[in-house]
């Protein structure tokens, strides 16, 4: 791999993308950029190629937390720092790796040293690093909540601090903040959503045209980087040279009454929450004109600071689609219009990058990394080449296909896909016990951030000092250990890790009946409506889902294990129904699914959430009595330790009750679906009360 990045004004298209990075690169007060895209977009290689764009930088020598001579941070680690020259060097990017430690990302504190010897021995994190530069993380939405928390914290407050057990370190932390994902693998809550200044979308040309340059660009540049990289020297210079003028443009960007009017009419005619929409597309607004060379804002930055900083804020949950409706946009600017300013035909009014570079045509030969900036390698042609996006079936890859109605089985056509009720507030499921999963919302778990429950000894790095523990296995052997004074003797051995107890993800395997019995459309969009309720609920639980459907000759996986909810929600959205109803093979799919996750991921305690009747009336091809075989079929995943509920969508006056029979073959509890509402908890709470206090009375009579 080439340590030569591939150059920022090489990238092909994705205008929106470079101008999103250009503006925190002319303001970091913007407060960074979040892309969103489908893989193959060339996400990293633009953030990678925005750090040779940024000005240079002055730091102190041998500080290693980056202080400018000028202005040293009183409170550096490092410090206090003398006055004197200072050196020079490039603005760093640093890349958070998602299965990074929270001591890696703030720095580690030598505890020892600290308690035996009062030193605060400090080891900075990627947060020093960072300082005046680039922090980019890949794959934002994969990494824990609790890293993301301290990461955005840190960004807001332009410091990152380092407490253990009453002993503190702070630093300077300024940084530009960037950060890619696929929404296909999960979404980042609103509330973290909401800390990122701006986010785009990016998505590959399908313009045969400019998916040719890309490949040409790409090769170009794989063949021979360095020749590459010089053949758009002059391209980088002059984006490198607009940067910094427009940077020493900014402080004098008027941004007048009528931008602000158009900013706040803006906020909130699209009912954005909060104050912080309004902030950033005012500091959006204003590096648009600056990088336009302006010092006036006009309605046109107004309109492409929302178009940046607002799709994002709102979302309300993840089955919104993404994006800003444009017509209501212009509508609302188009009450507060711009005094009509004075033509200058010296200066460029459009701040957008041009279609080959940000400062318009370069060479033809060079080309984007991961697949290529603007975006991925061409589609192969012929017969073997993948189908386009409309003519892509639905079904993802390693599930099977729907059965049609001749693989029924005869049992009955299939029906249209029905749509979902309103989703509503579920009650909480969970596994039982004490799991070591991935951190999350929803069962107990032994986890690095909680209540602490106890002590051990560490195994490996220390990261949460129990104090008191520590300082009882140092006690007895203070005076073999010759203490003189007040202070502590204290060795390695003696160090005590605390145990916490916190929240843990989930695999939740929903199991949905679409059988014949299932199908009235009223009950069906019920059903789907309870599935789409659990669905939001695992979302807020940072759980992992996964669907499996049965209906006709058997079943399939419909969505494997994911953490995108939103495209359960469209598969479940697109389910049809119909035909007999195959239990068993309903519960062996999920049993084998169950087993193939485990071995990706044995440290994820799965959730199986049965949407069913309980009633089955087909063997599909496996023969034998239907109901014998869905019970033992359900024997064998309780037997594995499987969670289970079922949720029974029996309706009417005639209920058989096979739900039930089934929830006891699973070994988990039933509900219903009026049961499966959080608000039903209170008479759920009411009638457990009554039922113990009725049998406490029993006792006490029998005892009398």
């Amino acid at each position: 791999m080439s340590s030569i990045h591939f150059p920022f004004s090489a990238v092909v298209g994705q205008d929106d993308l470079r101008l999103a990075l250009l503006l925190n690169a002319v303001s970091p007060a913007v407060g960074g950029v979040l892309v969103r895209g489908e893989k193959g977009t060339a996400k990293s290689t633009a953030v990678r190629a925005l750090s040779a764009l940024l000005p240079q930088v002055d730091v102190v020598p041998g500080c290693r937390f980056s202080c400018a001579p000028g202005a040293p941070d009183p409170a550096c680690p490092d410090g206090p720092h003398e006055p004197g020259p200072g050196a020079v060097r490039p603005a760093r990017m640093v890349e958070l790796p998602v299965g990074a430690s929270e001591d890696r990302l703030v720095g580690a504190l030598d505890i020892e040293r600290a308690l035996a010897e009062g030193v605060k021995a400090f080891e900075p994190g990627l947060l020093a690093d960072a300082h005046r530069g680039i922090l980019y993380v890949d794959e934002v939405n994969l990494l824990h909540d609790h890293l993301v928390d301290v990461l955005l914290d840190a960004a807001a407050m332009g410091a990152s601090y380092v407490e253990r057990e009453g002993v503190s370190v702070r630093h300077a932390a300024r940084f530009l903040l960037v950060g890619t994902m696929n929404p296909e693998e999960g979404e980042l809550r609103p509330q973290l959503l909401d800390r990122f200044g701006l986010t785009v979308e990016v998505a590959a040309s399908r313009e045969p045209a400019q998916r040719v340059e890309v490949v040409r660009r790409r090769l170009a540049y794989e063949d021979d980087p360095a020749g590459f990289a010089t053949r758009w020297a002059g391209d980088e210079h002059e984006v490198r040279a607009r940067v910094v003028a427009a940077r020493a443009l900014l402080p004098k960007v008027s941004l007048g009454d009528t931008a602000l009017l158009q900013i706040a009419a803006t906020c909130a005619g699209f009912e954005v929450d909060g104050m912080r929409a309004d902030i950033v597309m005012a500091r959006t607004a204003t590096a648009l004109a600056a990088w336009a060379g302006r010092t006036e804002v006009r309605k046109e930055d107004v309109r492409q600071a929302a178009l940046l900083a607002l799709p994002h804020r709102r979302r309300r949950n993840p089955f919104d689609a993404p994006g800003l409706d444009e017509d209501l946009l212009d509508r609302i600017l188009d009450e507060f219009p711009d005094e009509e300013p004075e033509p200058d035909p010296d200066l460029d009014p459009d701040p957008e990058p041009g279609p080959e570079g940000p400062d318009g045509n370069g060479p033809d030969d060079s080309g984007p990394g991961d697949g290529g900036p603007g975006g991925t390698p061409p589609q192969e042609s012929g017969p073997d080449a993948p189908a386009s996006d409309a003519e892509a079936p639905q079904t993802p890859e390693g599930s099977e296909p729907q059965p049609s109605a001749q693989e029924n089985g005869g049992a009955g056509p299939e029906q249209a896909a029905v749509r979902a009720a309103e989703p509503f507030r579920t009650k909480m499921l969970s596994v039982p016990g004490l799991g070591e999963g991935a951190s999350g919302r929803r069962s107990r778990a032994r986890t690095a951030h909680g209540r602490t429950t106890g002590a051990q000894r560490p195994r490996g790095h220390l990261t949460k000092l129990h104090l008191a523990a520590t300082i009882q296995a140092a006690a007895p052997h203070q005076k073999a250990r010759g203490r003189s004074g007040r202070g502590l003797v204290v060795r390695k051995d003696d160090l005590r890790q605390a145990t916490r107890e916190g929240r843990e993800g989930n695999l939740v395997l929903f199991v949905v009946d679409a059988s014949g019995s299932m199908a009235a459309r009223q009950r069906m969009g019920a059903v789907k409506g309870a599935v789409l309720s659990l669905l939001l609920d695992a979302y807020q639980r940072r759980d992992k889902v996964g669907l499996i459907t049965f209906r006709g000759a058997g079943a399939q996986l419909a969505l494997p294990p994911t953490s995108s909810v939103d495209t359960a929600a469209a598969r479940l959205e697109q389910l049809p129904t119909g035909g007999r109803t195959p239990l068993a093979a309903g519960l062996l799919k999920a049993h084998e699914t169950l087993r193939i996750e485990r071995l990706r991921d044995p440290s994820r305690r799965p959730l199986l959430v049965v949407v069913t009747d309980g009633r089955a009336t087909s063997a599909g091809a496996l023969g034998g009595d239907p109901r014998e075989l869905s019970g033992r079929s359900a024997r064998m995943l309780a037997a594995e330790g499987v969670a289970s509920v079922v949720v029974d969508c029996e309706s009417g006056p005639v209920r058989l009750g096979l739900a039930g029979v089934l929830a006891a073959d699973l070994g988990g509890p039933a509900v219903t679906l009026d049961g499966l509402r959080a608000d039903s908890l209170a008479g759920l709470v009411k009638d457990v009360r009554t039922a113990v206090t009725s049998q406490s009375s029993h006792t006490n009579r029998r005892a009398a």
